[in-house]
């Protein structure tokens, strides 16, 4: 049996954009891209970060591959799994359990995507501060649209999906 490919071709145009500006991207005095919306002072709802711990959060992806799908990481710019200290370590897996019960209870749905791009050549968008995916996942989840028209039709906007999570998110 081999191995089919779907080339999801219109994910390039948004690397692209975003590694245009590598200086949005590297931390700098006011912070890397997540330390900036995490220290705004915007409420958030406004920023859709879904969780604040002492040393990690939880912020809706704004660009999703579905609706429900985190980002849960560190409050400091890390760009390495191995940078974290052991305190960051424990929360930030403790936290993408967290981000797991609450993508299954208010999405019911029939499976989780977790992973990590460290580094840019390993696929990370925002290589200066590491982050961990959280999505949920339906059996038959491919549809028309993102297999043949290259589009992503998303269900419900951020702030309906920052609403369900926050209230499923454990406390």
């Amino acid at each position: 049996m081999g191995l089919d490919h779907l080339w999801a071709g219109w994910r390039s145009s948004y690397i692209e954009e975003v590694s245009a500006d590598s200086s949005a991207l590297r931390p700098d005095s006011d912070g890397s891209l997540f330390e900036r919306i995490l220290n705004s002072g915007e409420p958030d709802h406004a920023t859709f970060i879904v969780y604040r711990g002492p040393r990690c959060f939880a912020i809706l992806n704004a660009y999703p591959y579905t609706s429900g799908h985190v980002l849960v990481m560190p409050n400091r710019a890390v760009p390495e799994l191995e940078d974290l200290d052991d305190d960051e370590h424990a929360e930030l897996w403790s936290t993408v359990r967290d981000a797991v019960v609450a993508i299954k209870a208010a999405y019911r749905c029939d499976g989780v995507n977790l992973g990590m791009n460290l580094g840019r050549a390993g696929g990370a968008g925002v290589p200066d501060h590491l982050h961990v995916h959280v999505l949920p996942r339906w059996d038959g989840d491919t549809n028309f649209m993102t297999t043949v028209a290259e589009t992503r039709v998303l269900p419900e906007p951020l702030s309906l999906t920052w609403s369900k999570l926050r209230r499923a998110w454990p406390s």
